[in-house]
């Protein structure tokens, strides 16, 4: 593939890149050549890029992906600004669907006047399961048919954490597994190929690398794909003798292992977030595990080759969870950082771990946070600190909890708000040029012997604008005219 009259963004800065339209020679999977009007060999496919702008392929490296592609499946709750609101749009729904269990998404009960009970879900549903997840998926609203069909005890509150993972694993055996079919997987990779993404970090619930392979040999090779595991299956992955990036199919780099996930804490909006400091309610949270669980876990897997992606929303998680890489030696991620300590931001650029995070829950948890976190705000979110502090930045949705849209956490890491609000703590944010550096997977720009996971873009993403305001519309409804994956087109608008 050659790819004719491309403009390179220069992604590092520091890093010079030739200031007029260029051609991109890529063979086997790698860039090869880089410069003007290069020879085409014999029965290479052209691209005219048209002055169109060239950077390396986008990652979203915290995804769900088999929950964000049952989201068009599921009732819709968003919107839900109330026990009620939620209540209408179910009954509605079991009018227009009798007797079919259903399962809703992406309510925010932590900003509601009141909590909802499981009873007044139970006389909408009556006998019909009902499983309505929180938008943070830390929690969930179920009816006493729905908790009795997943193995729980019935009682008249929410179901969170570990119990609510353990019982997620049940649900397609409730509601029917098609959502999750090959299908469901491949429409949400073509999804976001057309973002611009080349490839995810999966930390799918139940899921792991043999699934994986599985779904991969069903036509699901489409973008690159790093398989998570979590605790429940790391026997199977050491069994099976597999390490951070390993291979999970010869001769194909598309796929391959992931890290072991730990969730260490829960979240803001369940309330369960381990902090230093009470919540505004007296609340400080708790971990998920013990410190000689969260111990044995890291170092077990840093001791097989696996990096470990560790969970950690409130301060306490996360200066817990640095000790532990420092005790250890192991290597990973913090994924989320959503509170942390200006001090902790250091240890964690000391022991040399990244920092997994997503920008567009700023957007949601916003409000929220002044609410239960008052007088914190300044220590959420804090990417400029990270960056200053030289911790490596990886971007991420956390997909279903956001969308997976790599220009909407950009925008949001860049502006700290959506369109119609102000920025959130200013002093936080990132420039264009510093969140896209932090979705490309650390390639620092399109160049000879780089991977050949390219983006083609009708705009400049490095375009000066009026505020950070009208830089952030322009990041987020960015066209994509051409997505190349490991040196395949698997989006053309072209």
């Amino acid at each position: 593939m050659i790819v004719r009259d491309a403009r390179l963004v220069p992604v590092t800065p520091g890093r010079d890149v030739p200031d007029v339209p260029v051609d991109v020679l890529v063979e086997r999977g790698r860039v090869v050549e880089v410069g003007p009007r290069l020879t085409r060999p014999d029965g290479v496919e052209e691209i005219e890029a048209g002055g169109r702008w060239l950077v390396p392929g986008l990652w979203d490296q915290h995804t769900h992906l088999g929950q964000w592609s049952l989201t068009s499946t599921r009732l819709d709750l968003s919107a839900a600004d109330s026990p009620d609101h939620a209540l209408d749009l179910v009954r509605f729904w079991l009018a227009e669907h009798p007797g079919r269990p259903l399962v809703g998404f992406g309510h925010r009960p932590a900003v509601w006047e009141r909590q909802p009970t499981v009873a007044e879900l139970d006389a909408v549903a009556g006998e019909t399961p009902v499983v309505l997840i929180a938008g943070d998926a830390h929690h969930a609203w179920l009816s006493s048919s729905a908790q009795r069909a997943l193995g729980l005890e019935v009682r008249d509150d929410t179901i969170s954490e570990n119990e609510w993972f353990a019982a997620y694993a049940d649900l397609p055996g409730l509601v029917g597994n098609d959502g999750i079919s090959p299908t469901g997987y491949l429409n949400s990779l073509h999804r976001a190929a057309a973002k611009g993404v080349v490839g995810v970090v999966d930390f799918e619930f139940g899921g792991g690398p043999s699934d994986w392979v599985e779904r991969w040999t069903e036509g699901c090779d489409v973008l690159r794909v790093r398989v998570a595991t979590y605790a429940d299956r790391l026997d199977e992955v050491l069994a099976a003798g597999h390490r951070t990036g390993d291979l999970l199919l010869p001769g194909d780099d598309r796929l391959t292992m992931g890290p072991l996930k730990i969730i260490s804490d829960g979240s803001l909006n369940t309330r369960t977030a381990w902090c230093c400091e009470p919540y505004a309610d007296g609340g400080l949270g708790a971990a998920n595990q013990s410190a000689d669980e969260l111990h044995a876990l890291l170092a077990r897997a840093h001791a097989r080759g696996l990096e470990v992606a560790t969970h950690a929303i409130g301060d306490a998680a996360v200066a817990h969870a640095l000790s532990v890489y420092a005790a250890t030696g192991a290597r990973g991620s913090i994924e989320h950082a959503q509170l942390v300590a200006r001090d902790d931001v250091r240890r964690m650029a000391a022991v040399a771990v990244r920092a997994s995070v997503q920008p567009a829950h700023l957007i949601d948890d916003r409000v929220l946070t002044e609410q239960i976190w008052p007088g914190r705000s300044e220590r959420c979110f804090a990417f400029r600190w990270m960056l200053d502090a030289g911790v490596p930045l990886a971007l991420g949705s956390d997909a279903p909890v956001s969308p997976l849209d790599p220009w909407l956490a950009i925008a949001a890491a860049v502006h700290r708000g959506a369109d119609d609000e102000g920025p959130w703590h200013a002093e936080q944010a990132l420039t264009p040029g510093e969140a896209l550096a932090a979705s490309v997977d650390f390639q620092p720009t399109v160049g000879a012997g780089s991977r050949a996971d390219l983006v083609l873009l009708e705009r400049d993403p490095l375009a000066a604008g009026a505020d950070a305001a009208e830089v952030a519309r322009q990041l987020r409804s960015m066209p994509v005219a051409l997505t190349v994956a490991a040196g395949r087109v698997v989006h053309s608008a072209l």
